[in-house]
C-alpha cells in the first residue's frame, strides 16, 4: 500500500522504517522536516524501566509544592487554565488508584517492549553506535522520600526491570562528582544525598537529533519520500485517504498514520475522534560537554529535572509548563532549572549554554494514543507519548506496522485505543 505519515519526529520516522519493512510506499509530511521539534531537544532517554503514570501518587506528593512556584517543576499559565480545564478533570479521574494500576500496567507493557525494538531497529540499520549502555541513575536528597521509594523499587524488581538501591555512600562511588559537590555544599549548608536507585539496563543516545536525522536518511535510502508541508485535515473517500496541505494542496494515500505529537489533536478530530491532548512545555540547556561530571543520565528526584552527558553536550533538562503552543518561552524557567542544579551539585560552574523550548503532546493518563480511528480504519493514531517518545517509538512502530497488516499486535493495544476517550 501507499501510506502517508504525519510527522517526521522519532515516532514518524521509526514509523516509515517498520512500514518499508513491510513492503509499503511511504510518504512523510512534516510542517518543518526530520527531528525539528522535542525529537531534537529531548534528553535522549530510552526509560524502559518507568512504570508510573504522570498521575501517581509519586507526582502528587510533589505537586502542591510545585504548582505554588510559577517557575517551579510544574506550571500551568493563567491564560491557559480554562482551556486546560478539561484536561486537568481528566487528569484527577486518572489518579484513582485502579486507574494508576492499569496505567502502570500498561506503561509496562509498552514500554518493555521498547529497548528491545530498538535494538532490533538500530542493529538492521547499522545505527547501534547511537546507543549507550552506560545505565541510568535516581538520586535523592529527601530522607523520607527515598524511604517511600521502596516499594516502587520492589514493584520494579517484580517486574524483572533490574535495579540496585544505593546509599548515599554507594552513590558517590558511582558517580565521583556527588562526593567532590558534597564537600562543597557542606560549606554552603546546601547539597546532601539521602541515597539512589542504579537501572543498570537503562540506556540513552549519543544525541536525539542525530538519532532522528540518521533514522530520516536511512529512510529516504529506502525509498522514503519526505514533503515538507503542513497537513491540515485528513479526508477519507472511496478511492482512499486525502491529505489537505497548506496552501491548498490534495496529497492521497491508502492509508494515513497520524505522528504529528502535539500537532496530532486537529487533525484526530478532522476524522471523528476528540483527543484531550494539551501542551507540555519542556524546557533544557545543553552546556559544554563534561561540565558535570556525571557519567551517566541521572534523574533528581523531587526537584523535577534530569542531567544527561550527550555527544553535543551536558543537557540539563526537565520542567513542565502548560501555556499551550503559541506563547513565548518563559527562559526564567531554565535559570530557575540551573538553581535547582546548584542545591544538589553546589558550587558547579555551568557557565553558557544553548537553551530549548519544546512541545510535548501529553495525554491525561500518560498513554499514547495507538490505533485506529473509530469511524475510519484506513486512518491510524500514533501520538500522545508524552514524556517517552524516544523510548517509546520503535515499539509503537511495531504495533502500527503489525495493525496495517491485519496481524495481531506483540501486546494488547486495547490501553492505548482513541475509544477510551468515549465515542463522539
Amino acid at each position: 500500500m501507499r501510506i502517508a505519515v504525519v510527522g517526521a519526529g522519532i515516532i514518524g520516522v521509526a514509523l516509515a522504517h517498520a512500514l518499508l519493512d513491510e513492503g509499503h510506499e511511504v510518504d512523510l509530511y512534516d510542517r518543518e522536516g526530520p527531528a525539528a521539534g522535542a525529537s531534537a531537544g529531548n534528553a535522549g532517554w530510552i526509560a524502559h524501566m518507568d512504570i508510573l503514570p504522570l498521575a501517581s501518587p509519586k507526582a502528587w506528593a510533589h505537586m502542591p509544592r510545585w504548582v505554588v512556584d510559577p517557575l517551579g517543576p510544574l506550571s500551568i499559565s493563567p491564560r491557559h487554565l480554562p482551556r486546560l480545564a478539561p484536561w486537568l478533570l481528566r487528569f484527577v479521574a486518572a489518579s484513582r488508584p485502579d486507574r494508576i494500576a492499569a496505567g502502570s500496567r500498561a506503561i509496562h507493557a509498552l514500554n518493555a517492549l521498547s529497548l528491545p525494538a530498538w535494538e532490533r531497529r538500530l542493529d538492521g540499520l547499522g545505527l547501534s553506535h547511537h546507543l549507550r549502555r552506560t545505565g541510568i541513575l535516581s538520586v535523592w536528597t529527601d530522607r523520607s522520600a527515598f524511604a517511600a521509594a521502596d516499594g516502587l523499587l520492589r514493584r520494579q524488581s517484580e517486574l524483572g526491570i533490574a535495579v540496585e538501591r544505593l546509599d548515599a555512600a554507594g552513590v558517590r562511588a558511582l558517580e565521583p562528582v556527588f562526593a567532590s559537590r558534597a564537600a562543597t555544599g557542606a560549606t554552603t549548608g546546601t547539597g546532601g544525598l539521602a541515597g539512589g536507585a542504579l537501572y543498570p539496563t537503562g540506556a540513552h543516545v549519543g544525541d536525539p537529533r542525530a538519532l532522528t536525522e540518521a533514522l530520516a536518511d536511512a529512510a529516504r535510502g529506502r525509498g522514503l519520500r519526505l514533503t515538507t508541508a503542513t497537513v491540515t485535515a485528513l479526508e477519507p473517500g472511496e478511492g482512499g485517504i486525502g491529505l489537505r496541505l497548506s496552501g491548498g494542496g490534495l496529497a492521497t494515500a491508502d492509508r494515513a498514520v497520524i505522528a504529528c505529537g502535539a500537532w496530532a489533536k486537529r487533525l484526530a478530530a478532522s476524522v471523528g475522534d476528540h483527543v484531550p491532548l494539551d501542551t507540555e512545555r519542556g524546557y533544557n540547556i545543553t552546556v559544554a560537554r563534561g561540565t558535570l561530571g556525571l557519567t551517566r543520565p541521572v534523574m533528581y528526584e523531587g526537584h523535577g529535572f534530569v542531567t544527561t552527558p550527550l555527544d553535543s553536550g551536558d543537557r540539563i533538562g526537565g520542567s513542565v509548563e502548560f501555556a499551550g503552543l503559541d506563547a513565548p518561552p518563559n527562559w526564567a524557567r531554565v535559570d530557575a532549572m540551573l538553581g535547582r542544579l546548584a542545591r544538589v551539585l553546589p558550587g558547579l560552574a555551568v557557565g553558557e549554554g544553548t537553551r530549548w523550548m519544546g512541545f510535548r503532546p501529553s495525554i491525561p493518563d500518560s498513554l499514547p494514543v495507538i490505533g485506529p480511528a473509530v469511524r475510519e480504519p484506513r486512518i491510524i493514531h500514533a501520538f500522545g507519548h508524552g514524556h517517552y517518545g524516544l523510548t517509546q517509538a520503535a515499539a509503537t512502530a511495531d504495533l502500527v506496522a503489525a495493525m496495517l497488516a491485519g496481524r495481531a499486535p506483540a501486546i494488547d493495544a486495547a490501553p492505548y485505543a482513541v475509544t477510551r476517550f468515549g465515542r463522539r
